[in-house]
């Protein structure tokens, strides 16, 4: 992997979207809802300001419209602020 984020800002692997079918009809990946939870892959050092509270690893849940989507070696990332997390999942 050769992103590493700066500051406060922390690289998401979003969870799979679980497949649903509603009376045999199965959603298209288009309609389907984003999940909300992810597992952190690289987290910057913090700001001198906030120090980071999540590390490599971490299961955590965010914010809808958190992060801005980016793709490397065909996986999909999100990249945000740690301020965009809600919270870590023990």
């Amino acid at each position: 992997m050769s992103i590493k984020p700066l500051a406060d800002r922390v690289l998401v692997k979003p969870a799979v979207a679980e497949e649903k079918t509603v009376g045999g009809i199965i959603i298209p990946d288009s309609a389907k809802e984003k999940p909300l939870k992810g597992e952190v892959i690289a987290a910057g050092k913090g700001t001198k300001d906030e120090e980071m509270s999540v590390k490599k690893g971490d299961k955590v849940l965010y914010g809808k419209y958190a992060g801005t989507e980016i793709e490397e070696d065909g996986e999909q990332y999100l990249i945000m602020r740690q301020s965009d997390i809600l919270a870590i999942v023990e």
